[in-house]
């Protein structure tokens, strides 16, 4: 009898002693586990979004004058694309210019000599050796041209030329107009890229459809604003 009491009392030692030793290394951690809170929150730093840099915003610069660029792009082409800040043009203007040049240059060279040679068969003269164009002439009797091919070589080449003399002036004039309206823009105007669009739908008639009772029809309204 007292055998199994004995045996009883040590179990019910032993269960204590455990249960004792869980419950201190619980209360263990949990200190730790509160310690590890505590240096996280000192040491860490809160959460901040990132925040996009300000788009630059170009205001209107009433001290830049349009007359200005006007005039310096009539005196040398380009000249207003630089006073605009416009660099990246100076090399298209003179690209396009130097080509119709060139144009020019090439009808003229080859208008004259035509011209002569014209001139031969509608007077009927026939040069001597040392007259001007003289070889020219003579290569055309070789061929066989007749004066209808000569007449219309001349006005061939003074068509062509006179096209690209024009187009040279309309050449320096674009680029004068686009001097004016840039220079115009940053002078009146806010430069910048502060806008925005809506679209959304709308059900409605066509402008040209008003006056008939045709049926409506769907589309989509895009509206732009800029600030």
């Amino acid at each position: 009898m007292y055998k199994y009491l004995l045996i009883i009392f040590l179990l019910t030692g032993f269960g204590y002693t455990a249960k004792a030793q869980q419950s201190e290394k619980d209360s263990t951690v949990t200190k730790n586990d509160k310690k590890n809170l505590k240096q996280d929150s000192v040491t860490s730093k809160p959460f901040q979004p990132k925040v996009s840099k300000k788009v630059k915003t170009y205001h209107p610069d009433s001290l830049h004058s349009p007359h200005k660029a006007v005039m310096r792009s009539l005196i040398i082409p380009g000249w207003g694309q630089i006073y605009n800040h416009q660099w990246w043009k100076v090399p298209l203007i003179y690209a396009g210019l130097g080509l119709l040049a060139d144009a020019v240059i090439f009808n003229q060279r080859y208008y004259a000599p035509a011209l002569v040679v014209a001139k031969y068969y509608e007077h009927g003269i026939t040069p001597k050796p040392g007259d001007p164009q003289y070889d020219l002439y003579s290569q055309y009797q070789a061929a066989g041209v007749q004066a209808s091919y000569a007449y219309s070589t001349v006005d061939l080449y003074r068509r062509n030329r006179d096209l690209s003399i024009l187009g040279f002036l309309g050449a320096w004039g674009i680029q004068i107009v686009d001097a004016y309206i840039d220079a115009k823009f940053q002078h009146s105007y806010t430069m910048d890229t502060n806008f925005s669009f809506k679209v959304s739908p709308m059900i409605g008639q066509p402008v040209y459809a008003e006056s008939f009772n045709s049926a409506f029809i769907t589309g989509v309204k895009v509206t732009f604003t800029l600030r």
